[in-house]
């Protein structure tokens, strides 16, 4: 009975220990700010384990006491993936939602004995390291690319989920959070407002434009109701409601392709065709394969959920997925319009299902927590998401994907020696001559290493002509440049 009690008394000991930063972490407890500055944060990595994106720097007191501050070597580079973590403005980013991780307060055993043994010894609490998935050569392609644009790119590998390269435009400096936050306040971009500190790549919200007929198209082949060579009259648009639906390019004018089939209409991006796709199949069967591709669901990325945005149709601000299928137009939501939101991230994960063989896999930024003492407390990654597509459908997809690049809408794309499979997206916005452009993309077509998505906004281009390229350079570094 004593041996019990005194067990039970060593364990609640522990816990409370383990406890502490938790709890001291929780908003209106006035030891948060001291507690968590006299914990020497784990450090956060690039994939390769070596470049650095997080660290501390010392800071000793008068009365003695240590305090550790937070310096961001990479700066504006992976600011909205990492965040911040400081004293004023608290945590965004992966400082934030793996907070336990590298403050030592997560629940795993090894690192509950290190946290206790180093408090009762006085010893300074250590946190694990973070090593994210992050290629820094396609993040710093990325960033470089989206230079002067409004916009973001995210690339991930289909395979396994893991996020190669997420960047957003205009970014920040992290660095300035602490002492200088009205200088970011005051940043100034291409677009208005600028809002450097929202990530548009996991949380800003686009019209997806034309990139969405893959997903039309997906539900017109898996449903079999379609065939890539099922064939279609364009005459240059399609009667909706009683009004003509023009094809983009065409701009009012009725000059349309003539007698195509479906792989024709996803190489030409031919809005006709499937704005009679969308009304065949009907709202409710198009939303249904978006839902199998992540729409209506928050990517279960490391990163709080506030910064995640839920793709899907929106209406008056809040997420809409109607009842009455008669509340949608089918036609403009085959083609990516209507009230139809998007964000890069699920974009993304749209052309690497198709790359996965119909799978789309957790997107994941952290590849694994490493102690103090280097030993790994816990690995990421590689877990299915979503059974979107049959394998066959994604490979007709593939096919009609590649017929893109090579003659359609986005020859600017092509990599010499490399096939690439892609979809362009021109959405308009409703203000004349400004739209938003998209490219998302995997490449090679039939090995995928790496998908992609860029989404541009206040654009006068096509997405061929302003996304395509910027989704070739990052397509390119992960491949490791022109073969």
């Amino acid at each position: 009975m004593f041996a019990f009690l005194f067990v039970a008394l060593v364990a609640t000991a522990t816990y409370w220990l383990w406890r502490a930063p938790d709890l001291e972490a929780r908003q209106g407890n006035p030891t948060l700010v001291v507690r968590q500055l006299e914990i020497r944060r784990g450090l956060v990595y690039a994939s390769d384990g070596e470049t650095v994106l997080a660290r501390n720097r010392r800071r000793e007191l008068e009365d003695g006491r240590v305090w550790w501050l937070r310096r961001y070597p990479q700066g504006e580079l992976t600011a909205h993936a990492v965040g911040y973590s400081t004293v004023e403005r608290a945590r965004t980013g992966l400082e934030e939602s793996l907070n336990d991780f590298l403050t030592g307060s997560n629940a795993n055993l090894s690192t509950v004995l290190d946290t206790t043994l180093d408090r009762i010894r006085g010893l300074t609490q250590r946190g694990n390291d973070v090593v994210t998935t992050l290629h820094m050569r396609a993040q710093r392609t990325a960033m470089e690319q989206l230079q002067g644009d409004c916009g973001a790119v995210v690339a991930l590998e289909p395979a396994t989920g893991r996020v190669l390269a997420l960047a957003s435009s205009p970014s920040f400096d992290p660095n300035l959070v602490e002492n200088n936050f009205r200088r970011i306040e005051r940043s100034e971009g291409p677009c208005t407002p600028a809002a450097p500190l929202l990530d548009r790549a996991t949380a800003g919200r686009f019209t997806p434009g034309s990139t969405f007929k893959v997903v039309t198209a997906a539900a017109a082949l898996d449903t079999g109701t379609f065939r890539p060579t099922s064939e279609f009259d364009d005459p240059g648009y399609c009667i909706e409601y009683g009004q003509r639906v023009f094809n983009y390019s065409d701009q009012g004018t009725p000059s349309g392709y003539g007698r195509v089939t479906l792989a024709e209409a996803v190489e030409n991006s031919i809005n006709s065709v499937f704005c009679n796709i969308g009304k065949e199949l009907g709202a409710d069967v198009v939303l249904d394969y978006a839902e199998r591709f992540g729409f209506y669901d928050r990517p279960p990325v490391e990163l709080p959920s506030d910064e995640v945005a839920i793709s899907g149709l929106y209406r008056n601000g809040r997420l809409y997925r109607p009842d009455d299928p008669s509340q949608v137009d089918p036609g403009r939501l085959a083609f990516g319009q209507e009230r139809l939101l998007a964000t890069p991230l699920q974009m993304a994960l749209v052309a690497a299902g198709v790359a996965n063989d119909g799978v789309v896999m957790e997107p994941t930024l952290v590849d694994r927590i490493v102690a103090p003492d280097g030993d790994v407390v816990e690995r990421f990654g590689e877990d299915e998401w979503k059974e979107a597509i049959k394998p066959s459908t994604a490979a007709e997809l593939t096919a009609m994907m590649t017929r893109v690049v090579a003659s359609g809408t986005a020859t600017s794309a092509q990599i010499p020696g490399v096939e690439v499979a892609g979809k362009t997206g021109t959405a308009e916005t409703g203000v004349a001559g400004r739209n938003n452009t998209w490219f998302i993309a995997f490449a090679p077509a039939q090995n995928p290493e790496v998908a992609v998505a860029v989404a541009l906004t206040n654009q006068s281009g096509t997405g061929g002509a302003t996304a395509a390229p910027i989704a070739k350079a990052v397509m390119e570094a992960v491949l490791g440049g022109n073969p």
